[in-house]
């Protein structure tokens, strides 16, 4: 039996530091319109999908 990973977080783009932990990549951003732009690069660059979790974070997830 072969056990794989198939949906993961790659990296999270927030205003506040203290609302992600963990060891993902986590992008510190001054403000929402910086944040939705970097969350699309982000989205684009690593081939992932961009979801707002409405509380201040995003995330980028390989599906």
């Amino acid at each position: 039996m072969q056990v794989s990973i198939e949906k993961f977080i790659l990296a999270a783009v927030t205003m506040e530091r203290e609302k992600v932990a963990g060891s993902i990549p986590t992008f510190i951003v001054s403000g929402p319109e910086e944040q939705q732009k970097i969350s699309q690069y982000l989205g684009r660059i690593m081939e992932g999908v961009v979801h707002d979790l409405e509380n201040g974070v995003f995330i980028i997830v390989k599906h």
